[in-house]
C-alpha cells in the first residue's frame, strides 16, 4: 500500500487560537502536525462523530510531574489520589499523566496479534515524515501500559508491515526508513472510547502524548480532546 502524503503545512491547516469547551486558548496543541493528524483521523475512522475545536487543559495538581501512573512490575506508580473536583469533566482512568512523556493508557489486559486499521500519511518532500492514524482496541499494543514509547514502537512496527511487500526485497529499504521516520501518531480505540496523540522527536529519539482523547458513544458522537498546562510538560515544536 502507498502511503497517502498529506500536504503541507499552510494557513488552511494551522487551527490557530482554537478554544477548547473551557474557554483556554491551546495553540500549543492545535497548532501541531499531531492535532492535524488526529483531525484526520477523526474523518476516516469515526465519520459523523465532531472533532474538538480544541483541547482542555489538565494541570498536573500540587506542582507534581505524574499522577494515576500504574505500577511496573510491582513498583513504582502513582495512583489516582487526585480529586474529580480538581479534573476537567471527562478525564481520569484509564488516562494517567508521567511527566514529560504526558499521557498514558492503564488498561485492563493486554492482547497480542490484533491487526488494527491504519493510515499512513507523509509530509515534505526530500526528508519525508510520516505519521500514521491507528484505529483499533488500545490493548492491540501488546501491553498493559500504553504510553509514548510503546505507542510510537508499535505505530513503527505497523508502518513497516504496512509499506513492506512481501517477496519484493527492494521494498525493504524504504519501509525501513518510512518506520524510522515516522515522528506523529493517533490512536483512535472506539470501542474503549479513548484515544492518543503521540509525538516522537528525530533529534533525540524521545516520544511523549502530548493529547487524551475520550471518544464519545453513538449517542453523543463527540469527541474531546485533553492537553497538558504548559508548566506541567514543556513546548514542543
Amino acid at each position: 500500500m502507498d502511503a497517502a502524503r498529506e500536504p503541507r503545512p499552510g494557513a488552511d491547516d494551522v487551527f490557530a487560537g482554537a478554544r477548547g469547551p473551557s474557554g483556554a486558548f491551546t495553540p500549543d496543541v492545535t497548532g501541531r502536525p499531531v492535532w492535524r493528524l488526529l483531525v484526520r483521523g477523526i474523518g476516516v475512522y469515526l465519520p459523523g462523530w465532531s472533532e474538538p475545536s480544541g483541547a482542555v487543559t489538565v494541570a498536573v495538581p500540587n506542582g507534581r510531574s505524574a499522577f494515576g501512573e500504574p505500577p511496573r512490575d510491582g513498583f513504582g506508580g502513582t495512583q489516582w489520589d487526585v480529586p474529580e473536583s480538581a479534573l476537567p469533566p471527562g478525564f481520569g482512568p484509564p488516562a494517567f499523566v508521567n511527566g514529560e512523556s504526558g499521557f498514558g493508557l492503564h488498561l485492563p489486559d493486554r492482547r497480542k496479534g490484533l491487526e488494527p486499521d491504519r493510515e499512513i500519511y507523509v509530509r515534505g518532500q526530500e526528508n519525508p515524515s510520516f505519521g500514521i492514524v491507528i484505529a483499533g482496541p488500545a490493548s492491540a499494543v501488546g501491553s498493559r501500559v500504553v504510553d509514548a514509547d510503546g505507542l510510537v514502537r508499535f505505530a513503527r512496527k505497523l508502518t513497516f508491515e504496512e509499506l513492506f511487500e512481501p517477496g519484493d526485497a527492494s521494498s525493504v529499504p524504504y519501509a525501513v526508513r518510512a518506520a524510522r521516520a515516522v515522528q506523529n501518531v493517533v490512536l483512535l480505540d472506539r470501542g474503549s472510547g479513548v484515544g492518543l496523540c503521540a509525538e516522537a522527536d528525530q533529534e533525540s529519539g524521545t516520544a511523549r502524548c502530548p493529547v487524551f482523547v475520550r471518544i464519545g458513544g453513538p449517542a453523543e458522537r463527540n469527541v474531546r480532546a485533553y492537553a497538558l498546562a504548559p508548566q506541567a510538560v514543556s513546548s514542543h515544536s
